[in-house]
């Protein structure tokens, strides 16, 4: 969890983001959460009624505050969505719970931030067409589940072949790539990815895992900071113009300072690409 304050900590230290543009995140409504989620599994996770069993996939000790952890930072990418339609570009600095299904959290992940904020923009009218790029080492069969027979979605999904989840949920378009990827066969896989997605979208959700970093300890990938900071340009480019939602998404490398500057980094491309 404290990757989440020393990021916050490195991004104002470094300069990357000002004070003034870090906004409190607010948790997300039921409404916004059952338009992704079965209501007994809201109702049981707000009442704590859930049985072990269900809990024990998550991975995480239910109590009040990962409650309320899971529902702001759910609110936070809602909001980033929002934002991104408004000025170009946001990032929520946390979030990419993409493990979620509609009846069951999984893998860390207690409620999908991507489908919930999906999902409300579809229905609100916001937009018509959306984008999910997921760069996280861990196939998002969550977000698959849930969104994955849309056709008003697209889920590009680049992943490590043998990794968790080990039985995936197919996305619109999955490239497993193999133990080991380095840098350059990793970009390539993914500008072939890239181009060749023909749906046009009104914004981009960008999933930015840090854990194809070589020194992860959950990964299967050996990416370098350089290889993560071409992945971001590419994938920051390839948007031309399409407002952009980031989530950072999986990191969990040792030391953990590791995952800190793979995080800011991201947040440093991005900095780099919208501020042209």
């Amino acid at each position: 969890m404290e990757k989440y304050r020393l990021l916050r900590e490195k991004l104002l230290r470094d300069s990357v983001v000002k004070l003034e543009q870090l906004v409190p995140a607010t948790p997300a409504s039921d409404v916004d959460l059952l338009r992704a989620h079965d209501r007994r599994y809201v109702e049981g996770l707000r009442n704590h009624t859930l049985p072990e069993k269900e809990l024990r996939p998550i991975g995480l000790t239910w109590s009040p505050q990962l409650l309320e952890r899971s529902l702001t930072s759910v609110g936070g990418f809602i909001a980033a969505t929002d934002h991104a339609l408004k000025d170009g570009f946001s990032a929520l600095l946390a979030g990419g719970t993409h493990h979620a299904h509609a009846d069951r959290g999984e893998g860390y992940c207690v409620f999908n931030d991507f489908a919930v904020a999906a999902l409300r923009l579809l229905d609100l009218g916001r937009v018509k067409r959306i984008l999910i790029i997921d760069l996280d080492v861990h196939q998002g069969n969550g977000n698959s589940s849930i969104l994955g027979h849309r056709e008003d979605v697209f889920i590009l999904s680049l992943h490590g072949e043998r990794n968790y989840p080990f039985r995936k949920v197919p996305s619109h378009l999955d490239v497993a790539l193999p133990e080991g990827t380095t840098d350059e066969a990793y970009l390539e896989a993914l500008e072939g990815a890239l181009r060749s997605i023909t749906f046009e979208p009104e914004i981009i959700f960008y999933q930015a895992g840090v854990d194809n970093l070589r020194e992860d300890l959950l990964g299967t990938f050996h990416l370098t900071f350089e290889g993560l900071r071409a992945r971001d340009r590419r994938v920051l480019k390839y948007a031309r113009g399409t407002p952009v939602a980031l989530a950072i998404g999986g990191g969990y490398a040792s030391p953990i300072d590791l995952t800190v500057e793979a995080y800011a980094n991201t947040f440093k491309v991005a900095r780099e690409i919208f501020s042209q």
